[in-house]
């Protein structure tokens, strides 16, 4: 046997097998980036927001471990004579900033706009809905 051709085959060999590994790492790290972005996108991509205008009718703190601040607030489209909502809808938000907490726990049951930020899904964490409350103010 030739002595040459022996450290051929092994210097060939381990070269496809370099390759193999920089291309398996190359792969995993584009994986681990679209990954990312998904995971950004599906949970902390603003999806939209804009404001709504109802009567706040809950506003409470809730959850096992995790403990969030969550609203509901009927949003009329047709009013009767005596005020009532004819038809409505409702919308469920939760809330993150304290301050806002606080003003919510002194205006339930009046009419309230209030200023949303809309993710694509809810997060454990920020409360249940994918509507987050970062301003409130009482209509007049």
């Amino acid at each position: 046997m030739n002595p040459e051709t022996n450290e051929t085959k092994t210097t060939g060999s381990s070269t496809f097998l370099m390759k193999a590994k920089r291309y398996f790492l190359w792969f995993c790290a584009i994986v681990l980036f679209l990954f990312c972005i998904f995971i950004y996108w599906r949970y902390f991509y603003t999806y939209s927001e804009g404001y709504r205008a109802g009567l706040l009718q809950k506003f409470s703190h809730k959850g096992a471990i995790f403990k969030t601040y969550e609203g509901e607030m009927i949003l009329s489209s047709v009013s009767s004579t005596n005020n009532v909502a004819l038809a409505s809808e409702k919308f469920n938000f939760s809330v993150i900033n304290k301050g806002i907490v606080r003003q919510m726990d002194t205006i339930q049951g009046q009419t309230v706009i209030v200023h949303y930020i809309q993710k694509n899904r809810a997060v454990f964490w920020r409360g249940d809905s994918e509507y987050l409350v970062d301003s409130v103010k009482v209509k007049k």
